[in-house]
């Protein structure tokens, strides 16, 4: 492009002191230019000579100049991946620009998935060429033949403050992958939720672990857990062994928490038990932070006043009936993992309604938050108190 600005500018000079209209043509590109005369009539004849050949080299120059142009043009058709996709939207104004921090991120989501792409073959990703094979029988071959395999790939751990944009990048990470990877975007509150279900369904195996993680690889050899957050004791005690095992059958992770790795279950019972889990995390993912200090979600929904702040129950109440419009609101039950049920004290239309005590000041979980929001999509929370150390 360098060579094509330089030779264009002589051109152009060319055709101001000879006052013609130039027109240059390699395949479909045309440069036209029409400049005023600017010659005396007495030196004409010797200024046009020269002219005329100084404008045939540069013309040469030129459309050798566009042709590298093009070819370079061509190569990068074709291209893909976040960054791309990010700079599309921000072009088709989806995206707000001039986020540093998240360009930084981008970059390295970019280089994931370069390598990814370069991989495909020895990490596996390809379902369709994939074992068939079952978890069990999988987790018996296995026995036979002890498989080791690390991934060539090491994984992302993006973490940083809340509205970041960690969730809208692995997403706009996720959504570029090819259609036929073994790959799955989850929730790692659900994800554990779904661990938990396994490990029942395989009690009495020797290594229930390994057989849950021959299944999820099996399923998803590249796995984006998003919001990682460990703050059960069981999940805890787990998550060494199982991601050993993941890794060792090639999983790549991507994941994205608000917390650093050295910080995850900071102050947990039998954290002692936790922390080689962290070596493990450290060792097959690279640790970004993403050091943003805006707050997105401030920008959006909570600016078009979809929180409600003050002592106003009825105008919460009164925006919950007109979002469930004529059908009547009514005490539902829903059932959640592993037999057990959450009560709902009004529901209608996909949207559920709730006094702060009986959803945030019970013995509830993950599991009664992930089966509440599979029947709803809109949650109105009554009664929010002011947070303090008090009630912490």
């Amino acid at each position: 492009m360098r060579g094509t600005t330089r030779a264009l500018r002589h051109v152009l000079y060319c055709s101001r002191i000879r006052g013609d209209h130039l027109c240059l043509q390699n395949g479909s590109r045309k440069v036209s230019t029409l400049r005023a005369e600017a010659v005396c009539s007495s030196s004409r004849p010797f200024a046009e000579k020269e002219i005329n050949r100084y404008l045939c080299q540069t013309a040469r120059s030129l459309s050798i100049s566009m042709a590298s142009d093009s070819a370079g043009a061509s190569a990068d058709v074709g291209k893909s991946g976040p960054l791309i996709e990010y700079e599309r939207r921000i072009a088709s104004g989806e995206l707000v620009d001039g986020d540093a921090f998240q360009v930084d991120t981008l970059r390295l989501l970019q280089r994931l998935y370069d390598q990814l792409i370069e991989h495909e073959d020895s990490c596996h990703l390809d379902r369709y060429k994939a074992s068939k094979k079952a978890g069990r029988s999988r987790w018996l071959w296995s026995r036979l033949v002890p498989q080791s395999s690390y991934s060539p790939v090491k994984g992302l751990y993006l973490y940083g403050g809340v509205g970041t944009g960690k969730t809208m990048l692995m997403d706009l990470f996720y959504d570029q992958l090819p259609s036929n990877w073994r790959k799955r975007r989850r929730h790692f509150h659900d994800f554990m939720l779904d661990v938990h279900s396994r490990l029942q369904m395989h009690k009495g195996v020797a290594d229930p672990l390994e057989v849950v993680a021959g299944e999820i690889s099996d399923e998803s050899i590249l796995l984006c857990l998003d919001e990682f957050m460990v703050t059960d004791v069981a999940d805890a005690l787990i998550l060494n062994r199982l991601f050993k095992h993941l890794f060792i059958k090639g999983l790549v992770l991507l994941s994205t928490s608000n917390r650093a790795p050295d910080n995850l279950y900071e102050g947990g019972l039998q954290r002692d038990l936790f922390l080689p889990f962290i070596d493990t995390l450290k060792e097959r993912c690279i640790a970004h932070e993403i050091g943003s200090s805006t707050d997105y979600r401030k920008l959006t929904s909570a600016e078009q006043g979809f929180y409600f702040i003050g002592h106003d129950s009825a105008r919460l109440k009164q925006k919950f009936l007109n979002l469930i419009g004529k059908e009547t609101p009514r005490p539902q039950v829903v059932e959640v993992v592993m037999g057990r049920h959450l009560q709902v004290p009004l529901g209608a239309n996909g949207c559920a309604y709730f006094p702060f005590v009986d959803l945030c000041d019970k013995p509830l979980g993950a599991a009664d938050y992930l089966g509440l929001f599979e029947k709803f999509h809109t949650l109105a929370l009554d009664g929010v108190p002011k947070f303090s150390i008090q009630n912490r």
